[in-house]
Order: C-alpha cells, then structure tokens, then sequence
C-alpha cells in the first residue's frame, strides 16, 4: 500500500510539472496575441540595363505582435526604357521594356512604437519582363469617337520572360500618425533565371532606392 501511494504521489509529481512546462512554453505566435494589418504604397529608383527605371507598387498583409507583416504585394515599372536595337523583338520597332513582380512581402519591425525605427524587409517571388510598343502617347489627344478602340487594345507585347526574385531591404520607419508610416529605404533586387533578349540576371539585379507610405492598424 505504502508502495502504491509512493508511485502515485511521483505520478501526480510528474504530471504536475509537465503542466507547469507547458504553461511557460514559448512560442511564435501566442495565444491571443495582437493581429492587426496595414497596406503600403511604394516606389522604387533603380536600374535595369544600367538605365533609370522607376517601379511602384503595392502590397498589403496582417501584422502580428506589432513585429512580423506577411502579405502580398506587386510592383511594375512606370517610365520608358527603351529596347537596343539589337535585341529587339521586333527589327526597326521603337519599343520598351516592362518590368514586373508579384510575390510574398515579409517584414520584421524593431521597436514598432518609437517614432523613429527600423524595419528590415524581404521580397520574394515571381519577376517578368517583355517588350511593347508604347506609342506615342500624344495620339490620344487627336483620338475621336468614330475611331476603332480594337485597334488601341491589341497585344504588342513580345519576348515575355519570367524568373525569381528575392528582394531583402531595410527602412528608417517614421511613425507619423496612428494610423501612417514613412518608411524611405534601400534593397537590393537579385534575379535568378532570366532570358529575355539583352535581360541578363546581372541587368535585372540592382540596389533600390526606396519611398513607402503605410496606411493601416499598426
């Protein structure tokens, strides 16, 4: 009898401790932990082939902790960069690139309710690039009613070319309202698998400059 009490009271010992373990178990995301998200707006100075480009985006996602932000975001490139002749799809046609790229956006928050912080950043996912006849953009100005818009929507983009991106960045983030952050920044964009005419990965790979305003729950 006196054995069996024995065992028990080691049991229930046991078992005691193995709850109070459990109670001081840390883990990523706690229980009843703060879930909240914002959206950003960003643009991006840059190069690609050794000209300016300039790339805005979006993104947006839930923010945990007031740490971690996972969400999705897309980005694509806004001004005229023109195509060499000599890799152009199309002989003797006038025509640019398009630069784009969709994917995951995680970001890491040091310190989140100082007014100045720092937030470290990584993009990752798909690139693309083609070519396209821009136009002259001044024909819309003489564009009258009994023109043939089908002829304005056709698909003049050539060479589409896809690839990975991984995109890592840090920000000097400024809390200006409750509700908004500047975020001015750098990253560096490294493509992998590009082969488009005159797109190596060295053309597509390059530092960003880079201005974001967040909008949202912080």
């Amino acid at each position: 009898m006196k054995k069996n009490l024995t065992s028990m009271t080691l049991l229930l010992l046991l078992i005691a401790g193995w709850a109070h373990a459990q109670d001081d178990m840390q883990t990523v995301f706690k229980s009843g932990g703060r879930v909240t998200g914002y959206g950003a707006l960003t643009n991006k100075f840059t190069s690609i082939r050794g000209k300016y480009a300039n790339i805005s985006g979006v993104y947006g996602g839930v923010y945990l902790n007031q740490r971690l932000f996972l969400g999705l975001g897309g980005a694509a490139s806004t001004n005229n960069i023109a195509v060499p002749a000599e890799y152009s799809a199309i002989p003797g046609a006038d025509l640019t690139y398009q630069y784009g790229q969709c994917g995951l956006v995680t970001e890491y928050v040091l310190n989140s309710n100082k007014v100045f912080h720092v937030t470290f950043s990584l993009f990752s996912g798909a690139g693309f690039t083609l070519q396209y006849d821009r136009h002259d953009w001044d024909d819309w100005d003489d564009w009258d009613d009994d023109d043939d818009f089908d002829d304005w929507d056709r698909d003049d983009s050539h060479d589409e070319n896809w690839f990975t991106v991984v995109e890592p960045g840090v920000q000097v983030e400024v809390n200006v309202f409750r509700w908004m952050r500047f975020s001015p920044g750098v990253s560096y964009r490294a493509a992998f698998g590009s082969d488009g005419k005159g797109l190596s990965d060295s053309d597509l790979s390059d530092i960003s400059y880079n201005v974001t305003l967040k909008f949202g729950r912080f």
